[in-house]
This record gives structure tokens, C-alpha cells and sequence, in this order.
């Protein structure tokens, strides 16, 4: 916010020095326009010709305006006024969340897995059922849990179809402004998404063959009935990561000829249909990247270009060897000997110093270019108040290249912490992967209407998709197709309406996911692995079709948020409606939102009862803003205290459905129908932002 303001007031600032300078110019010019005057007028006394001295005066100041329009804004700016030094300010934004959610039958009712992979013998579910639910599977195995009853000595079979809690987190987002014209900004969360009474007194973990097991309770807990407090959490000991959580820490110094900016920043385009930095008050999701960027502005044409250069995946990382271990090859205290066991090992590795990258070719590079015109917002207002339109989008292009990979899963050569180098270096396969991404946004204003739309095409190249020292590059039925082939499409368009002094909005969205006719499935969630840790695909085309929304591009509270996590696959339709009952201008307001979304898959064979229809989702909300106060001078900007209640239903439709034969082998041996139910979820939003 401060910078925003510091760069308003350098534009006053070279714009007032142009103005001097233009007054000065028109100053000396007007002097020797009057001179001239002066002499005409000692010369032709008595003419009379004051007609042609104000049209002579007008052609002056003219010139003079022409050639002020035609000299550089920054002409008048000295070097040292870009650098003048302030005192630092600190600004701390965000906000604090508490959010509870109830799950109703999210399985759908379904008994499977949506596909059954020959290899592990195992189905993956559309949603899994709750542990505590007893049901047989499609397959034939049960899972029983015969713990339920009201007599504790004739305990009978439990049924459930709910899964409810709550979450909370606190983001702050501080700012500090070191001068004019430099900045450091961040973002931290705390308590990150924390479920509410998942870290309960007595519950621990410690390291174990092959991951973690719980330590045993003890002492005033020795039962999880006894907890009466909650523990910190602390990553691999009472949660799966810490309490305080630095998600983004970056710089920004704003030159003559540009804003640069380094660090680990958040990365948004357009609707946020495929990168979105996930700022959102009911964000869970975010788009962060570690790059160096130069943005370059044309002002007067609302024009930004700018260029990055992104760390996307530096491979494996290590710290500098500081002491060297000789062993006996049959050591049992050292399991990290090499295979050529020559009593050398790879040494131990100190918390300390500079860690540096291990190698260059398993880099995933990454090159941004992005084209931009976009008007400031006061002038968007003021157009917009005189009834003219405003334009806005751009281009964003993406070039990635990654030539080596370390994936491997063997504890032989993985890259894991501790690991020798030469381990890690048994892990190397080639992977050869080469990608260009174009995304386009436009955004069209005018009167109350809104129209947005973006658009992304995703085309490269992989020569092998194995984690191990194997190659799938040949393609044994057509030797012309090598490889793969990456070809991805996405659209995502949004439009609203607003009328009944803004009270009122009317809004469709449209999107449309490309899917892959060769993957069983909708989403790689439930979809059979191959040994690439990709979709197992059913032919040899080889070519990865499927496009992914952002998982932060909200559509739903069922279907796209938790079932699938995101849309992808499929295409979808969504009219809504939204009305304040009761607005003030400060931003305080009462209201109520619908909205229906239909969802189809894009490629009927990846739904699981291949057909096209999968479900009609209906959403309510009711909701109250209370007003921000002093906390926010962008009225445009949340701020306060909000609370909402939030309702969805999903009545699943043939595409989310069994096949015909699924049913009748089913029937045939259990007697029963298989059939799908409709699932539900109640939300209850609690937030204050500042």
C-alpha cells in the first residue's frame, strides 16, 4: 500500500518538475514574444493591430506546448531524486481464519474404487469413505468395523457418511519500505490450515523404518480420552509441518528505468485459471515461484513489459562435506556404504554454510515474457464514470527445459536427506523434457459489466517418464511417435453485471479442460500409477492431454474444490446471482449469493460411468461484512470482520455413476443394488482481515 502511494507520489513529483520546466520554457519564450512586441509596437505606434499580437501570442504558447508534449517526463528528474532517503515504515497485512466444514456422503455412496489396478490389486476411490463406515467393495473385499452399538457386549457394524471439523490459520504479510523506492515483503502463515484438535496432549511421533510410528502415551494421558490441552505442532513429532510456516520472502527497488524484483514472490496471471498467487481470504492453494524479475512500464500507454528468470526445480541440493568417514565394508552402524565398498563414505554434512546445487542438468529452467496493458484503477473509475470503455490483457510466455532427473525411489539412490553423493547420483535418469506455454488474457470493462476471459495452450515434449534408470522413450508400435508428446488446452471466462447501485450481481462463468481419452480416469487421484508416477495410459498414442485449473480458481464447494481438487478433465456452466440486502459505503453490507454449476467431462470414456453428464451443484451463501473502518483505504479491498454460512448439494449425475455390467456382477453375487446419492456440505466462515 505504502509503495503504491511512494510511486503516486514520484509521478507528481516528475510531473510537477516537467511543469517547471515547461513553465520556464513558456516563461523565456512569452519574454521574447513580448520583446518582439515591444519592438513592433515602438516601431508601428499607431497601427492599432492588437488582433494580430493575440494570435501571434496563442501561436507562441502553442509552440511552447507542442514542444513541452514532446520532451520526456523524466527530462527534469535528477538521479538523486530517485534515491531520496526516508524513514523505514513497517505495514502488516492479512488476516486470522477460522473455518468449519461438515462433509455429507462425499463417497457418493460409492462402494469402489473408480479403476482397479491389475499390479497392486488395489482401487483408488472417488472420495474415501470414512474409516469408522462398515461396507463391502465391488471387489469383494470388506471393510468391517464392528465397534458400534449401544451394548458394548454385542457390538454391531458402524455406518457413517459424515466427516466434519474445523480449520484455522492466522496469515500476516509484512511490508517494510527501507526508503522510497526499496521494499521487502513476505508472507508467513501460522497454524497453517490446522485442524482443530489435531494435536492433542500425548500425541507424538518418531522416526521409524520406513517413515514414522506414534510413541506410546503415558504419565496424566495415558489415553487420548485423558487429553486436556493441545500440543504445538511441530513437523514429524505432533503434525505434518510446524506452526509458523515462511511462505514468501522477496525484494523489490524500483530504478529509473525499471522495478526489479528477487526472491520467492508469488506468480498470478489474469483470472488465476492457471497460476494464481492464492490471496484470497478462503484461499488454500498458491502459485510461488523463486525468480529474478525486471518489469519495464510505459505509463503513458499503460504498457509493462517484463521478463523473469525462474528457479522452477534445482534438482538436488547439498551442504558442504566437513568430515570424512573410513569404515569396514561389513559395518552394520553404517548402511550408506557404497556398492564398491573402498572404506570411504561419502562423509557427514553440516547444518551450516552454503548449501549449493549438486548439478545443472537436473534443473528445470524456466524464462517468462510477459506483454501487458492495463489501465490504472483511478483512471479505470474515471473512464468508466464517463461511460467509456476500458481494455485490458496480455500475453505471458513460458519456456521450460529440463534435461536430467533425480526421482528414483530406491533408498540405494534416492534423494534423501543424508544421502552420499554417489547415491544420488545412481538415481540420474534423462528425462528430456521440453515445454512452451502461451497464456492470453483479456478483460473488458464498460458501464457495470464485466468480461473476462483466459486462455492457455500447453504443447512440449518428454523422452522418458520413469523414476528408475530405465527408459520408456521407444514406443514399440510406432517407431515414428518416440517419446511424448505434450498438447493441453484450458479457457476460463467470467461475466458480471451489476445494477441496483452495484447491490445486485449477476454473474456466468465458463470453463473448458481439455481431458485425455487414453487415462482411465478424471483426475490422477484416482487414477492406476505406471512406474512414471503419471496416469497409466490404456494405448500408445503417448500424448498427456489432460489441462488443470489452478486448484485455487474456485468453481464449486463440492465437486471441483474437494472431490476432483480442481477442474480438471471436464467443462462446466455457472449463472449466479448476488444481492446486498443492506450496504453502507464504509463496506458494510448483508447479503445472500446462489449459484448452479453443471459439470461434463470433456472425454466420456475418463468418467466413471462413461457418459458426458457428471453432476448439477448447487451452492448457497449467506454473509455479513462488517465495516473496515480505518483499516482499509481501498474500498475495493476486504477488511474487518466477515462471517459467511455457506451450503452446497451435488446431485451426481450417469457420468459419476457405475457401467451397466458393474451393476449386474454386483447383483449377481451380493444380491444388491449399486447405486449413487447426492453429497452435501455446510461451511461456516469466520475471518477478520486487515
Amino acid at each position: 500500500m505504502l509503495f503504491r502511494r511512494f510511486q503516486r507520489l514520484v509521478a507528481f513529483g516528475v510531473t510537477l518538475g516537467a511543469l517547471s520546466s515547461v513553465s520556464a520554457l513558456a516563461f523565456g519564450q512569452e519574454k521574447d514574444a513580448g520583446d518582439e512586441k515591444s519592438e513592433q509596437d515602438d516601431g508601428d505606434e499607431g497601427d492599432g493591430d492588437e488582433g494580430d499580437d493575440d494570435e501571434r501570442e496563442a501561436e507562441v504558447m502553442a509552440k511552447t506546448a507542442k514542444k513541452a508534449k514532446d520532451r520526456s517526463p523524466f527530462s527534469g528528474v535528477r538521479a538523486s531524486d530517485w534515491f531520496t532517503l526516508s524513514s523505514p515504515a513497517f505495514e502488516l497485512d492479512g488476516y486470522f481464519r477460522v473455518r468449519s466444514e461438515l462433509f455429507h456422503n462425499f463417497s457418493l455412496s460409492r462402494k469402489d474404487g473408480l479403476y482397479f489396478d491389475p499390479l497392486t490389486s488395489q482401487t483408488q476411490p472417488l472420495w474415501p469413505r470414512p474409516i469408522d463406515d462398515s461396507f463391502a467393495a465391488t471387489n469383494g473385499v470388506a471393510h468391517g468395523v464392528e465397534l458400534c452399538g449401544s451394548d458394548p457386549t454385542k457390538l454391531e457394524a458402524c455406518k457413517n457418511s459424515v466427516q466434519a471439523g474445523a480449520n484455522m490459520r492466522l496469515r500476516v504479510e509484512p511490508s517494510l519500505s527501507i526508503s522510497d523506492n526499496v521494499r521487502i515483503q513476505s508472507q508467513i502463515d501460522m497454524l497453517d490450515n490446522i485442524v482443530l484438535g489435531s494435536t492433542p496432549q500425548g500425541y507424538g511421533n518418531l522416526p521409524a523404518q520406513g517413515g514414522y510410528q506414534t510413541i506410546a502415551r503415558g504419565g496424566y494421558a495415558p489415553l487420548g480420552s485423558f487429553a486436556s490441552t493441545q500440543w504445538a505442532p511441530q513437523a514429524g513429532v505432533t503434525s505434518t509441518k510446524d506452526a509458523i510456516l515462511v511462505k514468501r520472502v522477496w525484494g523489490e527497488y524500483m530504478s529509473p528505468f525499471g522495478k526489479l524484483a528477487f526472491g520467492r514472490m508469488p506468480f498470478h496471471w489474469g483470472l488465476g485459471m492457471r497460476f494464481n498467487s492464492g490471496d484470497t481470504y478462503d484461499s488454500d492453494w498458491q502459485s510461488t515461484v523463486d525468480r529474478l524479475a525486471f518489469t519495464y512500464s510505459f505509463p503513458s500507454w499503460n504498457l509493462h513489459l517484463r521478463a523473469t528468470w525462474d528457479f522452477a526445480n534445482e534438482g538436488v541440493t547439498g551442504l558442504p562435506q566437513h568430515t570424512q568417514q573410513t569404515v569396514e565394508c561389513d559395518d552394520p552402524s553404517t548402511p550408506d556404504v557404497t556398492e564398491e565398498c573402498n572404506g570411504a563414505i561419502a562423509g557427514n554434512y553440516s547444518t551450516d554454510g552454503q548449501p549449493y546445487d549438486l548439478a545443472t542438468k537436473d534443473d528445470l529452467d524456466q524464462w517468462t515474457f510477459t506483454v501487458l496493458h492495463q489501465v490504472d484503477p483511478q483512471l479505470t473509475r474515471y473512464r468508466l464514470a464517463k461511460g467509456s470503455p476500458v481494455i485490458n490483457g496480455g500475453g505471458l510466455f513460458i519456456y521450460n527445459k529440463q534435461t536430467l532427473a533425480q526421482e528414483s525411489f530406491d533408498p540405494a539412490q534416492d534423494a534423501s536427506l543424508s544421502q552420499p553423493v554417489s547415491n544420488v547420483s545412481k538415481g540420474l535418469v534423462r528425462r528430456g523434457y521440453e515445454a512452451v506455454t502461451g497464456d492470453l488474457w483479456l478483460q473488458l470493462l464498460y458501464h457495470k459489466l464485466r468480461f473476462e476471459v483466459e486462455a492457455a495452450l500447453i504443447f512440449g515434449s518428454l523422452e522418458n517418464t520413469l523414476q528408475d534408470d530405465d527408459s520408456n522413450f521407444d514406443n514399440p508400435l510406432d517407431p515414428s511417435r518416440d517419446g511424448w508428446r505434450i498438447q493441453q488446452f484450458g479457457i476460463a471466462t467470467e461475466t458480471e453485471w451489476r445494477t441496483l447501485e452495484d447491490r445486485l450481481r449477476l454473474g456466468f462463468k465458463f470453463g473448458y479442460a481439455t481431458g485425455d481419452a487414453d487415462v482411465p480416469g478424471l483426475s490422477p487421484l484416482y487414477s492406476a500409477q505406471s512406474g512414471s508416477g503419471l496416469e497409466r495410459q490404456l494405448t500408445l498414442n503417448r500424448t498427456l492431454s489432460r489441462f488443470d485449473f489452478h486448484p485455487d480458481y474456485r468453481i464449486d464447494l463440492i465437486l471441483f474444490r474437494n472431490i476432483l481438487t480442481r477442474v480438471t478433465g471436464t467443462y462446466y456452466f455457472r449463472p449466479s446471482v448476488e444481492y446486498d440486502f443492506y450496504r453502507n459505503p464504509d463496506g458494510q453490507r448483508i447479503g445472500a449469493s446462489s449459484a448452479v454449476i453443471w459439470s461434463r467431462a470433456s472425454q466420456t470414456v475418463q468418467a466413471p460411468g462413461h457418459a458426458p453428464d457428471l453432476g448439477v451443484e448447487v451452492n448457497l451463501r449467506l454473509y455479513y461484512q462488517l465495516s473496515p473502518g480505518r483499516l482499509h483505504y481501498d474500498i475495493e479491498k476486504m477488511g474487518g470482520f466477515f462471517t459467511a454460512i455457506d451450503y452446497g448439494l451435488l446431485l451426481p449425475l450417469q457420468g459419476l455413476g457405475y457401467l451397466p455390467g458393474e451393476v449386474d456382477a454386483y447383483k449377481a453375487s451380493t444380491g444388491e443394488d449399486l447405486g449413487i446419492a447426492p453429497a452435501q456440505i455446510a461451511r461456516w466462515y469466520l475471518g477478520v482481515m486487515f
